[in-house]
């Protein structure tokens, strides 16, 4: 009798090790390693949140402590900054259209960039649809939660692409 409730004493403190050693295990397993591939399928979400939900599609993506450096214009410091100059993405008659060309990640996976090319559609002062061509340079960086971040972003325009 004693050998049994000895078993049962060892397999329920062998358990109740197991529960607390749980968590940090499923922690401690090798992070997916990021890469450029995944860097541009951020871009394609970050699109289809700003097409679907505007701005704040568009914000959900940026640091809290971010950098627009826009075309011809002033550095917006900071999530909140910036996002008082995106409500044209509200509008349903414009769309803002983007694709990642290049990429990278740093050594350490923490830090990456992207650029591309952009077209933003909308209507003209006289009601016509007018496209604006134009380059972009996003830079990612990771954050605490392991979500990865637009940390600076930078656009200028450019000329039409050559079909």
């Amino acid at each position: 009798m004693k050998s049994s409730t000895f078993l049962v004493v060892v397999a329920v403190c062998a358990i109740v090790a197991g529960i607390f050693a749980l968590p940090g295990n499923l922690h401690s397993t090798s992070p997916v390693k990021a890469t450029p591939e995944m860097l541009k399928g951020l871009e394609g979400e970050f699109m289809r949140a700003a097409a679907a939900k505007g701005s704040q599609g568009y914000m959900s993506y940026y640091a809290d402590a971010a950098v627009e450096v826009p075309n011809g214009e002033a550095i917006i410091q900071g999530k909140i900054n910036i996002a008082k100059g995106m409500g044209f993405l509200d509008d349903k008659s414009n769309s803002l259209i983007w694709t990642p060309v290049g990429a990278d990640i740093s050594n350490s996976g923490d830090l990456g960039y992207t650029y591309g090319t952009y077209e933003f559609h909308s209507k003209g002062k006289d009601g016509k649809p007018t496209i604006e061509y134009g380059k972009y340079t996003s830079i990612w960086k990771k954050q605490a939660d392991g979500n990865w971040k637009v940390a600076l972003d930078m656009g200028n325009a450019g000329p039409e692409p050559k079909k």
